[in-house]
């Protein structure tokens, strides 16, 4: 399948107003519970390498990584600036909004790690988001998206309204196949009995000739 064959009205949103207005005041908070943030960190523990190079896509003033661990470089791309400079995570930071500007202003192979964290609903051009990630990861590098079930309504795809839980996994793993750069992506269920769910997907970028 290819990317066009989506359904046009899978990324169309009830806002379709400029996103830059709507983040443009910084939101201090997080958007799921803490044990939910718990679980999110402990997976970073587990598949994010010490002293790597990591990308934290879509970000805001935290960044869920585990506090005890040490990285080469963070850099944080996000749609609003104060929450960017609240992150004491980062290394480096970049304001872009990828649904006008899906490339990315970083050098080919040259993170180790990219994340998306609860954000991934917001993206009405995934493909080739995930196409320029797959373009900046070093070979094996590895992708993951985090998704739950909070959003901000207005803004998000309307697949992510439309489908149910286990066709959202589906359709981001779609944005993995299509993008043409990954290997199979997995799926991996973290969710916290009682709390908000986290389920993950994610995959790695192929090496030259696979």
């Amino acid at each position: 399948m290819a990317a066009f064959e989506f359904p046009a009205e899978f990324f169309r949103r009830i806002d379709e107003s400029d996103d830059a207005d709507f983040y443009a005041a910084p939101r201090l908070v997080t958007h799921i519970d803490d044990a939910t943030i718990a679980n999110l960190t402990q997976l970073y523990r587990e598949l994010l390498p010490a002293g790597g190079v990591i990308l934290d896509m879509m970000t805001s003033w935290v960044s869920h990584l585990p506090p005890e661990v040490s990285y080469a470089r963070v850099a944080g791309l996000g749609m609003n600036a104060i929450e960017l400079d609240h992150n004491p995570r980062l290394d480096h930071r970049v304001v872009q909004d990828l649904n006008r500007n899906p490339v990315l202003p970083f050098a080919d192979a040259s993170f180790d790690v990219a994340l998306i964290a609860v954000s991934i609903q917001y993206l009405v051009h995934p493909v080739d988001v995930f196409r320029d990630i797959a373009r900046v990861l070093a070979p094996r590098g590895r992708l993951i998206v985090a998704m739950s079930h909070r959003c901000f309504p207005t803004k998000a795809v309307r697949a992510f309204h439309q489908l149910a839980t286990q066709d959202r996994i589906g359709l981001v793993g779609a944005y993995f196949n299509l993008a043409g750069e990954f290997t199979a992506p997995t799926f991996i269920d973290r969710s916290p009995g009682g709390e908000d769910p986290l389920w993950i997907v994610t995959a790695t970028r192929r090496e030259a000739g696979t």
